[in-house]
């Protein structure tokens, strides 16, 4: 099944296979006077990688996205932040971490500034003006600390602690934002259908600046970058895909690599080892659709109740599952590892099958047991249940960096480099601590078949480890429901998603 990549993280993905290059642009600006901050607080520069850019719209998409090549440079000492809400019924909490040797300061951010776990909203304002010098757009860019970031001189740290990416799950817990002294992290210019601006091909002046608000908050210069934008036609989008395959050939060099073979002896479970805690998320992303999203296959005149469903690891361990395959035979037989504080593998215990999945978008091996769907009525009775049980267990999304030992460098990311080949004779995967592995529900037979159904509220269910194969520090927090309203009449029917606590994400 094909995963919920949302449209900015797959954007950015392929922007960062890009070289990072900002040495050459020019000086960095220091603050302007005013009173000596404290040791360690960092200092914060609005530069511009280039002076002139080229863009061109997405293919198969009428309006271009500013990606203008602008960074935040740090220095003075390094920009971390911590983001968390207590549940889904508590606001987003941003605070602002500055070390100094052994002694920890913490500020916490103006209410309401933060939302969500993306970013800084509207940190950068940008206008757009023709060859005439008539204005021809104003927008605002967000800043996440940990896009696409790299070094700007050459007695940095050469490698950065903080995660590489800010999370876009809508039930995100918590976050860790930061960019290592001496280094800078790009601002995003938003993927979003309603940030794509519509404009002829030609030549353009962008001027960038930070928002007031935000330069008061870190200290920051009132200054301006100025860019050349020329628009291009219709790009055709070839080699937009290389940087995704070459990010997952990266990683896949870096991956750990199953048992060299089957486990032997007593499978065991010592009763102190670590464990993982398979955590189950509300459903979102949720629509009708004709069974089109994903192959393009419609059924005529049916109605398909589509989703996002997402189970993370919250628990003290890794969830480790490797796969052997008899020979001659098309599953491989799942075992579960065990290890102790040290990295010590101290027990395994088997955990299920493993199946081959040729169909297109796949390709990969599947786990068996990891996750179900359900569709139940206001009684919390099954009605309709998922095909979808079987999974590629990759960590594509960041759920919550600040639970203990919470891995902010988690490998097997991407399908490419996670489940194997069809050749493959046993295969690793891994569920990190911290991260969540989300699918699209959008295929007939994934997806809920409501063409039939009347009227009237219902319930998804996502269900971790439903035949509790997998060992977990915890069962209890295995289920969840989302609330949907589904209306209208066969053939076109309609779906309300009413609000989880304070988060709006339908």
């Amino acid at each position: 099944m094909t995963r919920h990549h949302p449209r900015a993280l797959r954007r950015s993905a392929i922007i960062a296979a890009a070289a990072f290059t900002v040495a050459a642009a020019g000086t960095v600006v220091a603050p302007g006077a005013g009173a000596a901050p404290q040791a360690g607080t960092p200092k914060l520069n609005l530069i511009a990688s280039s002076s002139s850019v080229t863009l061109s719209p997405w293919r198969g998409e009428r309006g271009v996205y500013l990606n203008l090549g602008t960074y935040i440079t740090v220095d003075g000492g390094p920009l971390e932040m911590k983001v968390t809400r207590k549940s889904y019924d508590d606001p987003v909490v941003a605070s602002q971490v500055i070390r100094s040797g052994s002694r920890t300061v913490t500020k916490t951010l103006p209410e309401g500034l933060v939302k969500d776990f993306s970013g800084l909203p509207n940190f950068l304002e940008v206008s757009l003006s023709d060859a005439s010098g008539a204005k021809v757009a104003d927008t605002t860019q967000s800043f996440c600390p940990n896009d696409r970031a790299g070094r700007i001189r050459p007695d940095a740290p050469t490698t950065s602690k903080y995660p590489s990416v800010c999370a876009s799950n809508p039930f995100a817990l918590g976050g860790v934002w930061g960019v290592e002294k001496g280094w800078a992290a790009a601002t995003s210019p938003g993927f979003r259908d309603e940030d794509a601006l519509d404009l002829p091909a030609g030549v353009y002046t962008a001027k960038v600046s930070v928002a007031k608000k935000y330069r008061d908050l870190f200290g920051m210069p009132n200054e301006t970058q100025t860019i050349k934008v020329t628009i291009r036609g219709q790009d055709s989008g070839e080699g937009r895909g290389l940087a995704g395959v070459q990010r997952g050939q990266e990683n896949e060099s870096k991956n750990p690599k199953p048992a060299a073979r089957r486990p032997s002896g007593k499978a065991e479970v010592p009763p102190n080892a670590p464990k993982p805690d398979l955590r189950a998320l509300p459903a979102f992303g949720i629509s009708i659709t004709d069974g089109g999203e994903g192959d393009g296959e419609t059924v005529p005149k049916k109605d398909y109740l589509a989703f996002g469903a997402t189970v993370w690891n919250g628990g003290a361990s890794p969830l480790v599952v490797d796969g052997f395959r008899r020979a001659g035979q098309e599953k491989m037989d799942a075992y579960q590892y065990f290890y102790d504080a040290k990295g010590t593998q101290v027990g395994y215990t088997p955990a299920g099958t493993m199946e081959w999945d040729a169909r297109d978008l796949h390709d990969h091996w599947h786990f068996t047991d990891f996750a179900s769907y359900r569709l139940v009525g206001a009684d919390k009775k099954e009605i309709v249940r998922s095909g979808k049980e079987a999974f590629c267990l990759a960590n594509t999304d960041a759920i919550d960096y600040t639970v203990k030992n919470a891995n902010w460098h988690p490998e097997s990311t991407d399908l490419e480099s996670a489940c194997g080949e069809e050749t493959s004779v046993s295969v690793r995967e891994v569920l990190d601590i911290g991260s969540g592995d989300t699918y699209e529900q959008s295929r007939p037979g994934q997806s809920f078949d409501v063409t039939d159904l009347p009227n009237g509220t219902y319930y998804i269910q996502v269900i971790a480890n439903p035949d509790n194969r997998l060992k977990e520090e915890s069962t209890a927090n295995n289920v969840t429901y989302r609330k949907v309203v589904l209306g209208g009449t066969p053939g076109a029917r309609t779906v309300t998603v009413p609000k989880y606590g304070m988060v709006d994400a339908p």
